[in-house]
């Protein structure tokens, strides 16, 4: 299964630039990599000169590169919830869920969940990659995708045990026997442990190192550093660790030991401030050759 890398950091700091010089020097070292841009601005098409979409594009013979359509999937989202409650409540058709279900657009949270819903269809199929990148949004809507897992499971939770206790006081059978099988007859329940399920897995993929990196950009300003320590100490609230600390723009003369002193037990890859801008492959490429060294993934 291929290796999550999220780019996470203050709007501005640099993410599309520090994942699309990742995402190229592991397809120059023989990787098979994905870059996926999450974020809505979509810089990744400036980054390497050429217009992006939904479909992966081949960069090299080892990358290939795609921009995710947050509004096709929030619609895919929103398609598959009327699905479920028309399934599941369907002995309600006669009171036209239809305009009831519309209201699911205007709803908090549909975002993160339609980026969810994207990351899990492209890590299942690009699967056999080495490494999948992403070049993820600004703090707020990228700590919401990361802890969703987390959030959903505490309201599916307390709804299975609702669940329970409602099958428990009307006496429902929820279980028949055919043979040596059991089966669920409860759409409800059944439908929540499904989603349990998913969600026990993502929480696990997110958490564990072996399975995904979590990349801190940052700059050399006060505001850049302030933000990156909340997105750490909130991410630490989840047991997920920042992995490694990309500080780009770094220009000569900066002190950078305070920053070594507060990451020390990160990674660290200083990427310096060029003097024209990282645009189309050439560039990357000769940039990249510049760099003494490349942290190692």
């Amino acid at each position: 299964m291929a290796k999550n890398i999220f780019f996470l950091g203050k709007g501005g700091v640099g993410k599309s630039t520090s994942s699309a010089l990742t995402a190229l020097h592991l397809s120059q070292q023989g990787f098979n990599t994905r870059l996926v841009s999450m974020d809505p601005a979509h810089n990744q098409s400036d980054i390497f000169n050429q217009k992006f979409s939904e479909k992966f594009a081949k960069i090299n013979e080892n990358l290939a590169v795609k921009e995710v359509e947050i509004n096709k999937w929030v619609q895919t989202y929103l398609k598959d919830m009327q699905s479920q409650v028309k399934r599941t409540y369907s002995y309600l058709t006669a009171f036209n869920l239809e305009s009831y279900l519309d209201i699911l657009k205007f709803s908090p949270g549909i975002e993160e969940y339609a980026l969810l819903l994207a990351y899990q269809a492209i890590r299942n199929e690009e699967a056999n990659a080495d490494y999948i990148i992403f070049d993820m949004p600004p703090t707020a809507l990228t700590l919401k995708f990361l802890t969703l897992p987390d959030i959903s499971l505490t309201w599916l939770e307390n709804l299975l045990k609702l669940r329970l206790k409602i099958l428990e006081k009307k006496e429902i059978i929820s279980r028949v026997k055919l043979g040596k099988k059991e089966i669920e007859t409860d759409k409800i329940k059944r439908k929540l442990l499904q989603q349990i399920e998913t969600y026990r897995q993502l929480q696990k993929i997110f958490r564990d190192p072996n399975q995904t990196l979590l990349n801190l950009v940052l700059n050399t300003d006060k505001l850049s550093f302030s933000e990156s320590q909340l997105i750490v100490n909130n991410l630490k609230a989840y047991d997920m660790r920042i992995s490694n600390i990309f500080l780009n723009k770094y220009y000569e003369g900066f002190d950078i030991k305070p920053i070594r002193q507060q990451y020390a037990d990160y990674g660290f890859q200083i990427l310096p401030q060029s003097d024209t801008p990282l645009l189309g492959v050439p560039k990357l490429s000769a940039y990249l050759m510049q760099i003494d060294s490349f942290i190692s993934f």
